[in-house]
């Protein structure tokens, strides 16, 4: 029986690339999000959580729990992949504190209480966490705060939970500039000079597509990558690297 991947945000572009590239190479994927994701792999089971709820309904995380362990069914947990996110971008004077809890809750909080529920099935499987993270966890802009933030804390838990849980689960975080999800192209329509702008900026002359996050994704699953455990890697356009300087 092929091992489980539970992968989080799946209704998104990332998260979408994720389900479809484990799917195909024979994984059993878990794909959960609040709304479902459209179309799903027949072989994929879909499970509907608030993962905002999940943070602050104990009874509510504990169904989802048995939701998520009744889909694993004995498998193992071969890779819990934490991609789903909240962005909110307002000048800082405007964000509430009800704009930073969800954030919190669902980029930082969330992936915590998902892995610790689901140690002892990762553990079993010799499995792996994926945390998606943002290149804003260390390089961002005006108006990112809350999710700047939420993304750097993201990195933090992902070295503290690698020392800390040493060779029983290797946990990783990838950490993507722009990439052509649906939500990025909608944000730029009818403005194709600036993403064409925002496309150059980065060294290699253009944006990242899903697949190559669900690819790198991939690989940190594999026995391949068996020695690379609380990293934090760029996936960028070498656009972290870059200099913007105007003079």
């Amino acid at each position: 029986m092929s091992k489980a991947v539970i992968v989080t945000g799946a209704s998104g572009g990332i998260g979408r690339a994720l389900c479809d590239v484990f799917a195909d190479a024979g994984y059993g994927v878990v794909a959960v999000d609040i709304r479902h994701p459209d179309p799903l792999d027949s072989a994929a089971t879909y499970i509907e959580l608030d993962l905002n709820r999940y943070c602050c309904d104990p009874p509510y995380r504990n169904t989802a729990n048995t939701h998520l362990r009744d889909a694993v069914g004995g498998r193992g947990v071969a890779a819990l992949i934490n991609n789903a996110a909240v962005q909110i971008v307002k000048p800082m004077e405007m964000l509430t504190t009800e704009d930073w809890i969800s954030t919190l809750n669902v980029n930082l909080l969330a992936p915590f209480l998902l892995t610790q529920a689901l140690l002892k099935e990762l553990e079993a499987a010799a499995g792996a966490v994926i945390n998606i993270s943002s290149i804003h966890a260390t390089q961002s802009k005006p108006e990112f705060a809350a999710y700047a933030t939420s993304k750097a804390a993201l990195n933090g838990l992902t070295r503290n939970l690698a020392v800390e849980l040493g060779g029983r689960v290797r946990i990783n975080a990838i950490c993507p500039a722009a990439v052509t999800t649906p939500m990025l192209l909608e944000g730029f329509a009818g403005r194709e000079v600036a993403l064409d702008r925002l496309a150059q900026m980065h060294p290699a002359g253009r944006i990242g597509e899903p697949r190559e996050v669900a690819a790198l994704a991939f690989f940190l699953v594999s026995d391949a990558a068996g020695f690379i455990t609380g990293a934090e890697i760029a996936l960028d356009g070498g656009i972290r690297a870059r200099l913007y300087d105007p003079v």
